[in-house]
């Protein structure tokens, strides 16, 4: 099972974006998807394959975040 987290698009070039994930940066593919620079995405395989509207994202990054102070 794979699980998602939700990241910030801060820059595209061409089909390939930079996705923030709290203090990570990624590069990912955004070919299949219409996203622009501030969409909330999810990214999967190295592929932008959702985006998410912003209180959904901001939901689950809270969530995520309650659930690692849990495990820790």
């Amino acid at each position: 099972m794979c699980v998602a987290s939700p990241g910030k698009i801060i820059e595209i070039n061409g089909s390939r974006a930079k996705v923030e994930y709290a203090t990570n940066v990624t590069n990912v593919n955004i070919g299949i998807v219409d996203c622009k620079v501030g969409d909330w995405v999810l990214v999967h395989a190295g592929l932008v394959i959702q985006v998410l509207p912003e209180n959904e994202a901001e939901y689950m990054v809270d969530l995520f975040n309650e659930l690692e102070e849990l495990g820790s």
